[in-house]
């Protein structure tokens, strides 16, 4: 089941090259429906979360988001879509998201600012050429953001993808074909290991929603890990009530094999340790 992940530069023909993959492999391409969802998941507007990611919401709207929160639903639902297969996300951090995954290949659709610029005042039909350029910046700047933060890395930086389109000089049918056969490649073919490994990502990606959108758990900082279908818990909880809600959530997470609790409560370490725990 191929799944690909891909991110373009706004005015680069991204849409049309991700349009004629979906058509070629037959996957359905997600884009605005990753972010309904978690506009759902935090029973907030749908518009909220487009401005949010556009960089176009007000000072309030940013000093109010909960970024973190978008950043857990946004991640489960990514990689629950690429378990499913036969999927195209267009960003949403997808490849990020997916990169570790051997069979999913990672795409990028770039072109000049000053053809950008060209495209997009062509599309919006208008002579503007201040007016197209900063909708451009605004947006690359909303990219650039959203990666630093979340994932700790440059947008641009060719390293993270396995195949950069410049659309300046390959025409758009080009471009597919490339992506196609990239797709197509014994490389990038799913195996018993990819899998599991992509398994394993979703279900710590839904162990970590389940515990954001439970409002007993939704505050409870602790790391969770995912290996060969066990979650792993990990960290320090506050006490032994906290410590049993965690695994109690995690329990009921939907693929999972078991809990692996390595967690440990405040109260309890501060019996065994007084000196050290207050010394923290």
């Amino acid at each position: 089941m191929a799944v690909i992940a891909f991110t373009q530069e706004m005015a680069t023909l991204g849409s049309d090259v991700a349009a004629g993959v979906c058509e070629a492999l037959g996957l359905e391409m997600v884009r605005h429906e990753v972010g309904d969802v978690v506009a759902g998941r935090m029973h907030v507007k749908k518009s909220l979360i487009r401005r949010l990611r556009e960089g176009k919401a007000g000072p309030f709207e940013r000093w109010t988001a909960d970024e973190k929160s978008i950043s857990i639903f946004t991640a489960e639902e990514v990689l629950d879509l690429a378990v499913k297969g036969n999927v195209l996300v267009r960003g949403w951090g997808a490849t990020m998201l997916l990169r570790s995954v051997a069979h999913i290949p990672c795409v990028r659709v770039c072109a000049p600012m000053d053809i950008r610029v060209e495209r997009l005042m062509k599309r919006l039909e208008t002579d503007d050429e201040k007016l197209a350029r900063h909708e451009i910046e605004v947006d690359d700047h909303a990219r650039a953001t959203r990666m630093s933060e979340h994932f700790g890395v440059h947008w641009g930086d060719p390293t993270l993808y396995d195949l950069t389109l410049n659309t300046e000089r390959l025409p758009t049918a080009t471009c597919v074909d490339m992506v196609v056969g990239l797709a197509r490649s014994a490389a990038f073919q799913e195996t018993p290991a990819s899998r599991g490994h992509l398994q394993d990502l979703a279900l710590r990606a839904r162990a970590r929603a389940a515990l954001k959108a439970n409002p007993a758990t939704a505050g409870i900082d602790i790391a969770i890990d995912a290996l060969e279908g066990k979650l792993v818990l990990t960290g320090i909880v506050a006490n032994d009530k906290e410590h049993a809600l965690c695994h109690e959530v995690a329990g009921g997470i939907a693929g999972a094999a078991g809990v692996e609790d390595r967690l440990t409560t405040m109260s309890g370490r501060m019996k065994r340790f007084p000196q050290q725990a207050l010394s923290k």
